[in-house]
């Protein structure tokens, strides 16, 4: 315990905080830390500053932390890293690019013969760290909306520092300039869509009301070349306590527009459509859990999170992937039939689904390992369309790259645990590939083996999670273990090469463990919705099966234990921390939830009660308060030092939730180690640096806790 500091004010030794008090009064008004959840100002910067000095003391002062440094920096600097490659429709290749001396980023192109060269020549297009230079700004690229069909005309997202809200330009990149008198959108959470040439749909922050309890956007408007945004004209207006309000296109190759839908996200999994008519907008009558994901021809093609019967008849399940005729739905959706196009199996998962010009690809996980196929109608049977296996590796992770509208080539992305990524360009129609580039090993992998095994959960439901670790490593218990998990959202961890987990962590005789918990999307739907809600103690009853199956199996004891994860992931490691803190000797807390009984109230956490529960509401307080860590810290039990790193600038989880943790932690008497970046945003990490000195004071403590 650090004593005499910030936290034991007067304040934190009248007003201690139970769990009790905090889950019957959840407005703040009982809980010592509540004014760590103001983001800035001169107490909470002390106290930051106080938290920085000592943790960095600790860590950055271990000898071992500028090793793990410059060697993560080496890796993430790296030159021969593969470009992520966008197509154009003209057939040139877009890329961001960041390395040591482009650390905020540079925006390139090149031509499609060119990039596939060993020498690619990129012509530069907006240099971010220049701009950034030049405005006196913390900018950071958040991305590009472009003109159809003209590439060259962008909105361009700027964000600063990384908070989620963003300022939007717009960028002629034939010019690299910022269009005089065009588009400009001030900082606000939100975006925007091209309508025409001079017309945009924007959905952002209009001022009193137009915002949701949650943050986010609640009006749509029409805004043209010219007007200011008050001249807008307002198309949708939401309700308070929606999650959001937003808008995008429905385009065809050629880039004719073909609908424009308005979408009223309701909560999670819970959305209302209209398109836009000249007469205004009209109901567009998808189920409201649906996921639109492209446009093939006339065919909209949708997955669907719930079954589906048509009022037409047709009926379709949990999981599949569902073709309309777009005309025809519109025009009528209680006459418009639906095509089944792809119905996955029991430990099947629909990962990804997207277009060339002329063909559907789907990348399907079966039990975790990844292919892709080419979907085609022609010939189509009442089990699905016919598809065609592109020729890839196998018991690999795949994942869809950009692809082309003008022709039916698109990029592919193959990697594995222990396999450094290989980008492929593909021909949908011919199904066939060839290999673009090759990424070389940044870490030894020689000795090294991947397993997949099952664990048992609470409620008999088998678990699987894979290890990554040397093919000799003694089944005693004596081996590191870092144990990763996420588990909602519907977020699948797949297999990936992670080159600084096998540099920092697994060259040096640590084992990596992931686990496939419920409430991702490693099966599909079904998995996820078996930890919502009232079910959320599933997710890390499954990690705790995973943690336990470990140590059954003896590949790690409780002493060489240690549990890592961001966001939720983080909710999950502080879970697991307050309710089996005897199997763990590390947690890495990273941008957590962490107080569920006022995560409404804090930053853009009203809009995860579909996925979590309202505390406002006493039935669903009740499952939120069964497990909430912040609530849940007591004194007297055996948790190990945790260390919790966040952002300031975190606009999504709030910072607030890592600083109570690690303030109640303080208080009861742990040692605990907290590490707050002034920038960053939810990535914890706004540029490469900042990233390789987090990856590093992860590393350097996890080599104390479980190596030492």
């Amino acid at each position: 315990m650090r004593g005499g500091k910030l936290l034991l004010t007067a304040l934190a030794m009248s007003a201690a905080l139970s769990g009790t008090a905090a889950a019957q009064v959840p407005d703040g008004s009982d809980d010592p830390f509540f004014w760590l959840e103001q983001t800035e100002g001169e107490r909470v910067d002390a106290w930051v500053a106080e938290q920085n000095g000592y943790s960095l003391g600790v860590l950055q002062g271990d000898p071992r932390y500028q090793p793990l440094h410059d060697q993560a920096l080496a890796i993430l600097e790296a030159r021969d890293r593969i470009a992520v490659p966008g197509f154009n429709r003209d057939g040139t290749i877009d890329n961001f690019w960041q390395d040591q001396t482009s650390v905020r980023g540079v925006w390139r192109r090149t031509t499609l013969e060119s990039y596939l060269s060993d020498q690619p020549q990129w012509r530069t297009i907006l240099d971010f760290d220049a701009l950034a230079r030049a405005e006196n700004a913390n900018w950071v690229y958040k991305g590009a909306t472009c003109q159809t069909p003209n590439d060259d005309i962008c909105l361009i997202s700027l964000s600063d520092g990384g908070k989620d809200a963003v300022t939007i330009r717009e960028f002629d990149a034939s010019t690299g300039r910022f269009v005089e008198g065009g588009f400009v959108l001030p900082e606000s959470k939100g975006g925007a869509t091209w309508l025409s040439n001079d017309e945009l749909l924007v959905y952002r922050d209009f001022g009193e009301g137009s915002l949701s309890t949650s943050g986010y956007p609640l009006v749509v408007k029409r805004l043209r070349r010219g007007q200011s945004l008050d001249q807008a004209v307002e198309i949708y207006r939401g309700q308070p306590d929606d999650l959001a309000a937003s808008a995008y296109t429905l385009r065809d190759p050629d880039g004719r527009l073909r609908a424009v839908i308005v979408e009223r996200t309701i909560a999670y999994y819970n959305s209302e459509r209209f398109v836009l008519t000249p007469e205004g907008l009209k109901p567009f009558a998808l189920p409201r859990d649906a996921e639109v994901q492209a446009l093939l021809g006339d065919r909209l093609i949708v997955r669907l999170l719930s079954d589906w019967a048509m009022p037409s008849g047709d009926s379709f399940r949990q999981g599949d992937l569902v073709a309309v005729d777009l005309d025809a739905f519109i025009a009528d959706p209680a006459t418009a039939r639906g095509e089944l196009v792809l119905r996955p199996g029991a430990r099947d998962s629909i990962q990804d689904v997207t277009t060339t010009r002329n063909q559907l690809l789907v990348s399907l996980y079966e039990n975790v390992r990844g292919s892709i196929y080419v979907l085609r109608p022609e010939g189509a049977t009442e089990a699905g369309w016919t598809r065609t296996r592109l020729p890839l590796p196998e018991n690999v992770s795949v994942g869809l790259g950009s692809t082309s509208e003008t022709t039916d080539q698109l990029f592919v992305n193959v990697t594995g645990y222990l396999t450094p990524p290989t980008l492929y360009l593909a021909d949908a129609a011919a199904a066939q590939t060839q290999v673009a580039k090759t990424s070389p090993e940044r870490f030894s992998a020689e000795g090294l083996t991947v397993e997949q095994f099952q664990a048992r959960s609470a409620d008999g439901t088998m678990v699987p999670y894979f290890v990554v670790h040397r093919a000799d490593m003694p089944l005693n218990g004596a081996t590191p273990t870092l144990l990763y998990g996420y588990g909602g959202f519907q977020n699948a961890l797949l297999p990936g090469y992670s080159a600084t987990v096998g540099k920092l962590w697994l060259e040096r005789g640590g084992a990596y463990v992931v686990a496939n918990i419920r409430g991702g999307g490693e099966f599909g739907p079904a998995w996820h919705q078996a930890a919502l809600r009232q079910n959320r103690q599933r997710t890390h009853e499954d990690f705790i099966a995973v943690a336990e199956d470990l140590i059954a199996r003896q590949i790690t004891s409780p002493r060489r234990l240690g549990m890592m994860g961001g966001s939720q992931g983080g909710l999950l490691v502080g879970a697991v921390l307050t309710q089996r803190p005897e199997l763990f000797n590390a947690a890495v807390i990273q941008v957590p939830l962490f107080d569920m009984l006022r995560y409404t109230q804090i930053g853009a956490g009203a809009s995860w009660r579909g996925e979590y529960g309202d505390p406002a509401i006493p039935e669903q307080r009740a499952w939120i308060e069964e497990y909430s860590p912040y609530q849940r810290l007591q004194a007297g039990q055996p948790y190990p030092e945790v260390f919790i790193h966040t952002s300031t600038k975190d606009d999504r989880v709030h910072p607030s939730h890592g600083r109570k943790a690690a303030a109640r932690l303080d208080q009861l008497g742990y040692p605990v180690l907290y590490y707050e970046n002034t920038d960053g945003g939810h990535a914890a990490g706004a540029n490469l640096r900042e990233t390789a000195r987090r990856m590093a004071l992860e590393y350097t403590y996890l080599t104390r806790r479980l190596m030492d």
